[in-house]
């Protein structure tokens, strides 16, 4: 087992651990104080799209229990606090009457971090879609980027004065390609033009956030959080390697392009510009907006070869087997050196501002025995990504923190509640929090970095 105390000193003194969770995942009260149906309420609600249907009606009970979920991440030493805030709760349809309660729970929420020295570390948007704006066209619609953009402005000028960092949107190769080309998550769809027209939408939201942000919150950090795809050929064929070079336009190039270099990748373009929305003039000016940092979320690598069938559709990729004989219990390599790897490649590529790691974890279903979770797979996990993070840092690279993904078991989307990822333990049936085995050991790290 990694010392924790070893790790902990490779590590810069100004280097923030914290720990991660999102809205919908943990906050339950999906009907409390206002709250309208998000794109999640309802699609949890289809047979055949979440596992048991399972839905985040309770999840961790957070929007009650907050106060006993801030008590944990005190003790356990975390320095900051990675959340989401819940469109549906704030503008519960999305456009029109602003819901005071709403922002009554965050200000709890934010100054319960306050009251406890946490730093807060907010995210505008999880992939909770206020149901209503399906009625307009949810993302496919581009004047949810507008909405997007009021939204940001109403949180920021009640909440922008208590909050250390803000990012708008968590994951968007979630919510544009899982959610509108591949249909595993909300809303479902398995259609290119929309999740190309999803695609725009959301990199013009993420800009007009950002001018909304700046104008009312112009001392808030912002940025954007992006699950990079480490992509790694499955052989060192020409085919494969041009298909690994489609595979990056594809899922990073499709938001990095945009946001740091005003330009969509000219390979996605050429391939699939036909069926693109309008890209109204003045749009990629707003979406490139400089950033203050940006958040990496990473936890298995992309390995791809090249599909050469003739009716294959951008990015005409297979997928290439796995190289390490380690996996999780979700099903993911664990592959600690593709984590370098990325980083390295998208530093090459873009010209990036500061960086954290805002999330990386594992799925370690270990059960709760004699009231001990002795998660040692995920405590490797952590050991091993930290490792290059630390690496990564002496190196020269701007990595400023690392959240560990989740602070707590959670509604995992698609998988319902059958996969684990806390570094505590939640019992759904009673509520119970218990602090695992990687929990303490993280605990360790973020004590000892904090009296470096």
């Amino acid at each position: 087992m990694s010392d924790p105390k070893i790790l902990a000193s490779r590590f810069p003194a100004d280097f923030t651990f914290g720990v991660a969770t999102a809205a919908y995942q943990i906050e339950g009260s999906t009907r409390a104080d206002g709250r309208k149906p998000s794109i999640w309420d309802a699609f949890s609600r289809m047979p055949g799209r979440v596992h048991n249907r399972d839905t985040g009606d309770v999840a961790c009970d957070h929007y009650n229990r907050w106060e006993e979920d801030l008590d944990l991440i005190q003790e356990m030493g975390v320095e900051a606090y990675r959340f989401s805030i819940a469109w549906p709760r704030i503008i519960p349809d999305g456009t029109g009457r602003i819901n005071e309660k709403g922002l009554d729970f965050y200000d709890r929420l934010i100054d319960g971090c306050k009251a406890r020295g946490i730093k807060t570390y907010a995210t505008l948007y999880h992939w909770d879609l206020p149901l209503s704006l399906m009625g307009e066209g949810g993302w496919t619609a581009r004047s949810t980027a507008f909405a997007f953009q009021r939204y940001a402005k109403v949180v920021m000028a009640r909440l922008g004065d208590r909050l250390d960092s803000v990012s708008t949107f968590n994951e968007p190769w979630c919510s544009v390609w899982l959610s509108h080309l591949y249909g595993i998550h909300a809303p479902g769809e398995r259609n290119m033009e929309a999740a190309l027209a999803a695609m725009h939408t959301t990199n013009l939201a993420h800009g007009l956030a950002v001018e909304a942000i700046r104008h009312v919150a112009p001392n808030v950090p912002v940025g954007l959080v992006l699950n990079a795809q480490a992509v790694i050929p499955g052989s060192d064929s020409p085919e494969d390697l041009a298909a690994t070079e489609r595979a990056f336009d594809f899922h990073n190039g499709a938001f990095f392009g945009p946001v740091f270099k005003g330009e969509y990748p000219a390979s996605l373009l050429s391939a699939l510009g036909g069926q693109m929305p309008s890209v109204e003039e003045g749009d990629l000016a707003v979406i490139s907006q400089k950033l203050d940092w940006w958040g990496l979320n990473y936890y298995t690598p992309l390995r791809v070869s090249d599909d050469p069938s003739k009716d294959a559709v951008f990015p005409a990729t297979l997928h290439a087997p796995f190289v390490s004989q380690t996996v999780t219990d979700i099903g993911w390599e664990v592959y600690p050196p593709a984590m370098r790897s990325c980083v390295e490649d998208l530093y090459q590529r873009y010209e990036l501002p500061d960086c954290y790691i805002t999330e990386n974890g594992a799925c370690d279903n270990t059960a709760l025995v004699d009231g001990v979770v002795d998660d040692q797979r995920r405590l490797a996990y952590y050991a091993d990504h930290l490792s290059v993070v630390a690496d990564l840092a002496r190196d020269g690279y701007p990595m400023k923190g690392y959240f560990a993904w989740s602070l707590m078991d959670n509604f995992e989307w698609a998988e319902g509640y059958r996969m684990r990822f806390g570094l505590v333990h939640v019992d759904y049936d009673t509520q119970v929090r218990t602090i695992k085995t990687s929990g303490a050991w993280y605990s360790i790290i973020c004590k000892t970095a904090g009296a470096q």
